[in-house]
C-alpha cells in the first residue's frame, strides 16, 4: 500500500539534512514542560472556583448572577484542563520560516513570556496543516512531526518531510492520506469498547468537513469505516471553539441511533475538552422520558409514517367535544343548559385563536361562561316578562357564580379537558373506537397495530413508551400545549438534584490532587447542606442541563449520526429542535436498517428545507479491511448497484471465512468459533451479532452478559452479543456472523442489515450458518 513511510524510528529521530532536528530528549523535555503548565493551570483554577464558591457576600441579583456564571466558567474550564490528560500533545510542524508548532488538545500560553503560546489548540486555523499539508500542497509546512505518548510519557516520534521529491511523500500525495504511520497505528489497536476520538490522525476530506461553515444542513454520506461518528463529534468540539459565543447560549445536540451506541461515543467530546454538549436518542428527546419499551418493527413503522401528524391534531380536535344531548344543570336555583349551540359557539371561538389545545381551553371555558351568563340573563328576563332587566353588572355578578360552580366546571372539563401527551396517547390507543374515527386514513390492519391495553397507573414510563412513540408524543405536546405539569416537573427534578449537584462541586475540589495543602478546602467552609441551599436560591444551571429538561429547547447546532434510521415523524421533531436549520446530517443510506428509516436525503430532508441542503462524501473506508471489504461490497452491490463503496486502505492478510454448522448445534459451534476468534486478537473485543430471535440464546450459551437494567449491553466485556440493530456505529476487532439467510428473511431491509453486520470488524470475520449461505456471499471462503 503507498503511503508515507516515517522518517524516524522509537525512540530516536533520524535528522532530516533540510530540517533542523531537535531529538528524542528535547521533545521528552518539552512534553514534561506541557505537563507541568497543565497541572499549573488546573490548580489556579482550580483555587479560583473554590474562591468562587467560598464567597458567603450576599449580593444583587445581578451580583449573584455575575458570581454563578464565574463559577460555571471555572468550572468548565477545570473540567476541559483534566479532559486533556491524556495525548495532551500529538504533534508538531516545523515551517519554512523555521517555525515551530505544538499541537494538542488545547492552547496553552507561556504566561511567563509575553503570553507566547506553547502549544496550539488542534481546532486553530494555524493548526490545520498538521491534518492537510501534503508534499505536493505543503502549507508552508516543511516538517510534520508525530508524537506518541502512554499517560505522561514520550514514547516514540514520527516525521514525515513534505518533500515532493521524496518517493514517501510522493507516494503519501497520492494515495490522500496524511500521517499514515499514526494513523495505521491507531487503526490497528485493539479496540477497547469505547470509542477513541481521532484527533491526532484526522485525515483531510475529514478535516473539511469538520471545519465547514456551521450555517444550511450539511449532509455527510459515507460508507461503513469512513469516520462518519468521529468526524461529527469532532465537528461539534470545532463549532464550539469557534462559534463558542452564539453556541455557548443556545447548545449543540448530538442525536444517536441507541442508548448502546452513546455509551460507546460518550467519552469522546469530554476528551476534547468539551462538556456542555446534550447526547441523547429519540426515545430521550422528551423532558423526563427515556423511552425503552421494545415493539414489533411493522409497529414502530406505522407510528413513523407522516400520517400519523395528522392522526395526532385529529385525536386533539375529537377532544374538543360538543354534548349530543343538551347538558341541564342548576346553579344558584337558575337551571343552565349546554348545548351544541353554545358548547359549538364556545369552541370555535376557542379554535380560532389558534391556540394550543390547553390554552385555548381558557378561551373556551370564558366563552362558554359567557354565552351561558347571557342565556341565565335572557331566562331571567322572559320569567319577569321585561326584556333588558340585567344590566351588565348583574351580568358579571352571573358569570362569577358560574366560574364559581364546580358542577359547571367538571362539565366543561369533560367537553374540553386539560390533557398532557401521555394522557392523549394512552386513551387513543386503548380505544379501538376512537383509534377507528380519527386514524381513517391509515389502512384498519395498521390501526390495529397501534391498539395496546392501557398501562398500569404506577408503570415505569420506559417501559409504556417505545423510541417511536416519542415523535408521536412531541407532536401531541405541540398541539397541546403546557399543562403546567411541564414546569413542574421541572422544578421538582431540580429540588432532587441540588444535594447531589452540591456534593459534586464539593468532591470535585477536593480530589484535586495539586491543591496547596496549606490552603482550606471547600469542605473546610461549606457543606453539601449549605451549599445545596444557596444554589437553591440560586438555580444556576449549564446551557446543556437546561436545554435537557426543556421540550421547546431551540439548539444553535444539531447533529444526527445514524440519521438514515430517523422516520418522518422524527424528523419533524429533530426539526423542531432547530428552527434556524444549522445541522450536519450523518449517515449511509445503504445502512438504512429501520422500516420507517430514509431511502433518500431529499426524501428526508425535501419537506423541511427544499433542496437547500449540501452533500459532501467520505470516500475511504478506515475500519474494515479489504478482505472484509470486498464480501460487504457484494452485498452493497445488491442493496443499489450505483452506491460506490469506500476505498479500504489496508488488509490484514486474513480472508473472512465461513463455518457450517449443524441446525441443532449451531450455537454450540458459534461458541467455538468465538473462543478461536477471540484467542487470535488478544486483548480486543469479539462480537457476535446475530437475528434478534436468537440473541437470548447465545448470551447464555457463550456466557456472555445480558443488558443491564438501563437495557445497555457493557461493550468493554470481551465478548458481547448483540442483534444487528443494537450494532450500528459500533466496531469489535473481530466478529462472529450468525446465520445470514435468518437476517435477510427477518426483514424487507434485510440486505441492509447484513451489509451493517459485515462490516463491524477491525480485524477478523468468521460467518457461522446451518442454512445455505446467500449468493450474495460467494466470496467467503469454507473453513478449512
Amino acid at each position: 500500500m503507498n503511503g508515507p513511510v516515517a522518517k524516524s524510528s522509537t525512540p530516536q529521530t533520524t535528522p532530516d539534512d533540510d530540517v533542523q532536528d531537535d531529538g528524542f530528549e528535547h521533545e521528552r523535555a518539552y512534553v514534561e514542560m506541557l505537563y507541568q503548565q497543565l497541572d499549573s493551570r488546573r490548580a489556579d483554577t482550580a483555587r479560583r472556583l473554590q474562591s468562587v464558591l467560598q464567597d458567603e457576600t450576599v449580593g444583587t441579583p445581578q451580583a449573584l448572577t455575575e458570581r454563578d456564571a464565574a463559577a460555571a466558567m471555572y468550572a468548565d474550564r477545570l473540567a476541559a484542563l483534566r479532559a486533556a490528560e491524556h495525548g495532551l500533545v500529538f504533534g508538531r510542524l516545523d515551517t519554512e520560516e523555521g517555525e515551530r508548532r505544538y499541537i494538542g488538545r488545547l492552547g496553552l500560553l507561556d504566561e511567563d513570556n509575553e503570553y507566547e503560546p506553547l502549544l496550539m489548540d488542534w481546532r486553530a486555523p494555524a493548526a490545520r496543516p498538521f491534518y492537510t499539508a501534503t508534499a505536493a500542497s505543503p502549507e508552508g509546512i516543511r516538517r510534520r512531526r508525530h508524537l506518541r505518548t502512554r499517560r505522561r510519557e514520550l514514547i516514540g516520534i514520527d516525521d514525515e518531510v513534505l518533500d515532493i521529491d521524496d518517493p514517501a511523500a510522493a507516494n503519501a500525495s497520492r494515495s490522500g492520506l496524511t500521517s499514515e504511520a499514526a494513523l495505521l497505528a491507531a487503526v490497528n489497536a485493539s479496540r477497547t469498547g469505547r470509542m477513541s476520538d481521532i484527533v491526532a490522525t484526522i485525515q483531510a476530506e475529514q478535516d473539511a468537513i469538520i471545519r465547514s461553515k456551521p450555517s444550511g444542513v450539511l449532509v455527510v454520506q459515507g460508507g461503513p469505516g469512513t469516520g462518519k461518528t468521529a468526524v461529527a463529534l469532532h465537528r461539534a468540539a470545532y463549532l464550539l471553539y469557534t462559534h463558542r459565543d452564539r453556541l455557548a447560549r443556545r447548545g449543540v445536540l448530538v442525536v444517536g441511533p441507541n442508548p448502546t451506541f452513546l455509551r460507546y461515543i460518550g467519552q469522546v467530546l469530554p476528551s476534547l475538552g468539551e462538556t456542555s454538549v446534550v447526547l441523547g436518542t429519540i426515545g430521550q428527546l422528551f423532558p423526563n422520558l427515556d423511552a425503552r419499551r421494545q415493539e414489533p418493527v411493522e409497529v414502530a413503522e406505522v407510528k413513523g409514517r407522516i400520517d400519523m401528524a395528522a392522526v395526532i391534531a385529529a385525536a386533539v380536535r375529537d377532544r374538543q367535544q360538543v354534548p349530543r344531548k343538551p347538558i341541564r344543570l342548576v346553579i344558584d336555583q337558575q337551571e343552565v343548559r349546554l348545548d351544541r349551540d353554545v358548547i359549538g359557539a364556545a369552541r370555535t371561538r376557542a379554535r380560532r385563536s389558534r391556540k394550543p389545545h390547553n390554552e385555548a381551553r381558557r378561551i373556551f371555558r370564558k366563552e362558554a361562561i359567557r354565552l351561558l351568563a347571557e342565556q341565565v340573563a335572557r331566562s331571567i328576563s322572559d320569567a319577569a316578562g321585561a326584556r333588558g332587566l340585567l344590566d351588565s353588572t348583574d351580568l358579571a355578578e352571573i358569570r362569577e357564580e358560574l366560574e364559581e360552580s364546580e358542577e359547571l366546571s367538571r362539565a366543561l372539563d369533560e367537553l374540553w379537558p386539560t390533557l398532557s401527551p401521555q394522557e392523549l396517547l394512552i386513551d387513543l390507543f386503548a380505544d379501538e373506537k376512537r383509534l377507528n374515527s380519527v386514524a381513517r386514513r391509515l389502512p384498519p390492519e395498521d390501526r390495529r397495530k397501534l391498539l395496546r391495553e392501557r398501562p398500569a397507573p404506577d408503570a415505569d414510563p420506559s417501559t409504556v413508551w417505545s423510541p417511536a412513540d416519542v415523535p408521536l408524543l412531541d407532536e401531541a405536546a405541540e398541539l397541546l400545549g403546557d399543562d403546567g405539569s411541564e414546569a413542574a416537573a421541572r422544578e421538582a427534578e431540580a429540588l432532587r438534584e441540588e444535594i447531589s449537584y452540591a456534593q459534586g462541586v464539593l468532591d470535585v475540589l477536593d480530589l484535586e490532587e495539586d491543591l496547596d495543602p496549606e490552603l482550606l478546602r471547600a469542605t473546610d467552609v461549606i457543606d453539601a447542606d449549605r451549599l445545596a441551599e444557596r444554589q437553591a436560591m440560586r438555580r444556576w444551571e449549564s446551557t446543556a442541563e437546561r436545554a435537557a429538561a426543556d421540550r421547546e429547547w431551540t439548539y444553535g447546532h444539531v447533529i444526527v449520526d445514524e440519521a438514515q434510521e430517523l422516520s418522518p415523524m422524527a424528523w419533524r421533531l429533530i426539526m423542531r429542535r432547530c428552527p434556524t436549520r444549522s445541522m450536519t446530517i450523518v449517515g449511509d443510506i445503504a445502512q438504512t436498517g429501520d422500516l420507517a428509516g430514509s431511502s433518500s436525503w431529499q426524501d428526508a430532508l425535501g419537506p423541511y428545507v427544499a433542496n437547500r441542503w449540501r452533500l459532501e462524501q467520505l470516500t475511504v473506508n478506515y475500519r474494515t479491511p479489504a478482505e472484509i471489504a470486498a464480501v460487504a461490497d457484494d452485498v452493497l452491490a445488491v442493496i443499489n448497484p450505483d452506491l460506490k463503496p469506500p476505498r479500504s486502505v489496508r488488509s490484514t492478510g486474513v480472508p473472512p471465512r465461513a463455518v457450517a454448522a449443524e441446525p441443532a448445534t449451531i450455537d454450540d459451534t458459534v461458541a467455538k468459533v468465538v473462543m478461536e476468534e477471540s484467542a487470535e486478537i488478544g486483548d480486543g473485543r469479539t462480537a457476535v451479532l446475530a437475528p434478534i430471535a436468537r440473541v437470548d440464546a447465545l448470551r447464555e450459551r457463550i456466557g456472555a452478559p445480558a443488558t443491564d437494567p438501563t437495557g445497555e449491553v457493557d461493550l468493554e466485556e470481551p465478548v458481547v452479543v448483540l442483534p444487528i440493530s443494537a450494532a450500528k456505529g459500533l466496531e469489535f476487532d473481530a466478529v462472529v456472523l450468525v446465520e445470514p439467510a435468518e437476517i435477510l428473511a427477518d426483514s424487507p431491509r434485510g440486505a441492509n442489515d447484513l451489509y451493517v453486520a459485515l462490516t463491524r470488524a477491525t480485524q477478523r470475520l468468521a460467518v457461522v450458518h446451518a442454512q445455505a449461505l446467500p449468493g450474495m456471499l460467494r466470496r467467503l471462503e469454507p473453513a478449512g
